[in-house]
């Protein structure tokens, strides 16, 4: 481990817990022993991600398309997030509120609910909205998923969260939108199916290999894709999704799996996100089962104690996105979702970026504290603090907007 990584990662004697936000001040949690010594992480090998299922090597991108993306999509469907639905009998969009002058007039506020049917069922989601008033062309658009309370993208402004700073965005010339979790899928493992699950999809509920929450957190994002479509304010070719935590898992998998979103930005996204697997620092695959497994397919369950037989990991996600870029982030103070193994899946995603020509700035070992890489396919920052979502990680995913959007 290097001179920069060992300052970086090797912290005194507490845990900003990944889902909780809560401290804890032991490194063992429900029964296990946590690992925060990177001594102690065991011998692995990542799955081939240019290594076909009949053994043969990936050399171009035409083959990486037509092969290799198609297999790890379902090794991802089957064995962790579970099964995408792709088909439903009918959408429309209702304006239900329209502020022209809002936030002291630079921006127009648009709340919108998306009615989604299938199978005579209905569930409704509502977007927040905001766009740049000063515009000369359709706008870009930020798209966060928020994993938090809805006070933290008040649509009235007497709430300025620095999880959602939707005046700063603005202020760049981009829109900003936002849709809550619990509407599509709520966050709790007692309740997550009452929503796009039970009512849309119940049969999903049944199968081993189903989606839970994450996915209909996914397929709902695709859905405010489907309204930016529509709303001729927008740039429907430039929509950044942003996720933190658990969001963050959910912006990854969602960019995988829907090539319309042009960039992605995972905050924090730990086990099951951005973090490889197999390193076994921090929080586990048993672990993330333990508390959150209504998140995953069941048959996720099955690999708590068998990482390395999971058939895929998750830098094979990561280059999912390709070409697209795509951001990740950390925290100094969080290493409960393994900053280290957060870069690692970067740079081993980078084959595939290859294929495209697509160049990046990655080195062999994380950036310092506070030293993003932006101008690059790949993105990365590690920062001061703790786990969340704040002003500098905002600032950062708009610098490397920029950058690709005008080039």
């Amino acid at each position: 481990m290097g001179k920069i990584t060992l300052v970086t990662f090797m912290l005194l004697g507490k845990l900003i817990s990944f889902q909780a936000h809560a401290q804890i001040k032991t490194d063992k949690f429900m029964g296990e022993i946590v690992n925060y010594d990177e001594t102690k992480v065991p011998a692995y090998t990542l799955p081939g991600i240019l290594q076909k299922a009949d053994g043969q090597l990936v050399k171009n991108k035409k083959s990486w398309e037509e092969d290799r993306k198609p297999e790890i999509i379902s090794l991802f469907k089957k064995n962790i997030y579970g099964q995408m639905p792709t088909t439903f009998d009918s959408i429309k969009f209702e304006l239900t509120r329209k502020v022209t002058d809002a936030m002291d007039g630079r921006a127009c506020l648009k709340e919108v609910n998306i009615n989604i049917w299938n199978k005579g069922k209905n569930v409704v989601i509502p977007i927040v909205l905001f766009i740049p008033n000063k515009r000369e062309k359709p706008v870009p658009v930020f798209l966060l998923i928020n994993n938090r309370s809805k006070r933290n993208t008040d649509p009235n402004r007497n709430v300025k969260s620095t999880f959602w700073p939707a005046e700063m965005i603005i202020d760049k010339g981009y829109a900003i939108a936002s849709f809550h979790v619990a509407d599509a899928a709520p966050d709790k493992k007692d309740s997550y199916q009452h929503g796009v699950i039970d009512q849309l999809y119940p049969e999903q509920l049944n199968s081993d290999d189903g989606m839970k929450a994450i996915g209909a957190w996914t397929w709902t994002a695709s859905r405010v894709m489907d309204y930016f479509e529509t709303d001729q304010n927008l740039d429907a070719q430039k929509v950044a999704i942003v996720g933190h935590s658990r969001g963050g898992k959910t912006s990854l998998w969602a960019g995988a799996l829907d090539q319309r979103f042009a960039l992605v930005f995972s905050s924090c996204s730990g086990n099951s996100g951005a973090s490889l697997a197999r390193r076994q620092y921090g929080e586990t695959i048993s672990l993330i089962n333990k508390q959150f497994g209504y998140w995953f397919a069941n048959r996720y369950k099955t690999y708590s104690n068998r990482v390395n037989e999971l058939p895929v990991d998750q830098h094979m996600l990561i280059a999912l996105m390709a070409p697209r870029p795509v951001y990740t982030t950390n925290a100094v103070e969080d290493r409960w979702a393994d900053p280290r193994g957060s870069y690692l899946s970067l740079t081993n995603a980078v084959p595939v970026y290859n294929l495209y020509g697509k160049k990046s700035a990655l080195g062999p070992e994380p950036p310092a504290v506070n030293s993003p890489i932006i101008n690059s396919s790949i993105g990365y920052h590690l920062r001061e603090g703790i786990h969340d979502l704040n002003v500098y990680d905002w600032e950062n995913f708009i610098r490397f907007a920029d950058y690709h959007y005008k080039q």
